[in-house]
């Protein structure tokens, strides 16, 4: 598809600001607390934890300004998501005049008039997707729901099984993920997929791994307790099961990445289909298959679900090479979860053997936007 004029534009300024990233982004948030010290307030005390993420958000959406179905739906999620934050509309054009001081600074060699006129146009169309996201999410759904931990299964030293129960009604879908934040470290959100399907009792899980330096990992992992209360975004992901077909289901899902796997098994099965699901399960060791035990107890339980554990050191094979054994695929969809990095290398080796791109779905959404996947 040609590029349009604006596109090109904006192309050229992202090559000069990438091997400059960090500096760029340093300069823009000094822009913005200097030039704006009221919204110092709507980030974490600890910087480095925000680090990038709103400018790369940003960068990101820009950089797919000509590929709307991405671009549109990429948005809205991050629209309704930064209600969270306090975020309104008045905000946005400031942002909007810091990304284009840095912007300038930094890719000075190409900077021009006409290039300034692109990026404002962007800008305008990007925060007016954001605000209008935001405005019809704030007419059907709070900014964040509190929620109570009311069970913690430490299931191996660094994995938990945490249970929450929101304060209100929290309608989701089966593969969706959230963003939560803990009481003991303000303002900063990590995003966690729904480990069940939607339940009567209106009870969430999540499967939680303590990552080295992951302030709200390690806190969920190791300091959580029942009875403490945390706070939850609104729902987003669109890894959820297409029930209008009877394609069958090939599910990806490694490390923790298993949560989402397991509520799109029990989604499938609440609708009493009877179309093929198969997992693989991938781990480095035997002891990573910290829910295998679930898994086989689903795949008892269902004849149309078939469950396989990969485990690297055993298999001496990635998740994605196991994938490639069996098969054909070419009636099946997609599903992917688990480390950005098997995910991309999952998705290269489904495209390999044949699976359309249209039928390939996963999460980390903003970390495979961000890498062109």
């Amino acid at each position: 598809m040609e590029e349009s004029p604006d596109a090109v534009l904006i192309r050229r300024a992202m090559a000069e600001v990438t091997p400059v990233a960090d500096k760029v982004t340093s300069y823009f948030y000094a822009l913005l607390f200097v030039r704006h010290p009221d919204l110092r307030s709507l980030f974490p005390p600890a910087m480095d934890t925000q680090r990038d993420r709103l400018l790369r958000a940003l960068l990101t959406a820009a950089e797919h300004i000509d590929n709307t179905d991405v671009l549109v739906d990429y948005l809205q999620n991050l629209g309704r998501g930064h209600r969270k934050y306090g975020t309104r509309a008045e905000h946005y054009p400031a942002v909007g005049e810091c990304l284009i001081g840095a912007l300038s600074k930094y890719a000075a060699a190409v900077w021009d008039e006409e290039m300034e006129a692109a990026w404002i146009r962007t800008y305008t169309t990007i925060s007016q997707i954001m605000i209008d996201a935001a405005a019809a999410d704030e007419l059907r759904a709070p900014a964040w729901w509190y929620a109570e931990i009311v069970t913690h299964d430490l299931r191996t030293p660094d994995v938990a099984v945490v249970t929450v129960r929101p304060d209100q009604p929290y309608p989701f879908l089966a593969g969706q993920y959230t963003s939560l934040e803990t009481p003991w470290w303000p303002r900063i959100w990590r995003h966690y997929s729904f480990a069940a399907a939607p339940r009567s009792d209106g009870l969430l899980s999540f499967h939680v791994k303590a990552v080295p330096a992951g302030w709200v990992s390690n806190a969920l992992v190791h300091r959580a307790r029942p009875g403490d209360i945390v706070r939850l975004g609104p729902p987003a992901g669109s890894m959820t099961v297409d029930h209008t077909t009877d394609s069958g289901l090939l599910c990806l899902g490694g490390g923790t990445g298993i949560a989402p796997i397991k509520a799109l098994v029990e989604d499938v099965a609440e609708h009493g289909e009877r179309r093929p699901v198969e997992v693989f399960y991938g781990a480095r060791t035997d002891h990573d298959l910290y829910d295998i035990d679930t898994m086989l107890r689903l795949q008892q339980s269902h004849p149309w679900l078939s469950v396989r554990a990969i485990i690297d050191q055993q298999a001496h094979q990635q998740l994605p090479d196991a994938v490639r054994a069996y098969g054909p695929w070419n009636e099946y969809d997609a599903y992917l979860s688990g480390p950005p990095g098997m995910i991309r290398s999952g998705v290269d080796a489904l495209r390999d053997i044949g699976i359309p791109s249209e039928r390939i779905r996963h999460d980390s959404v903003e970390e495979l936007v961000a890498a062109g996947s």
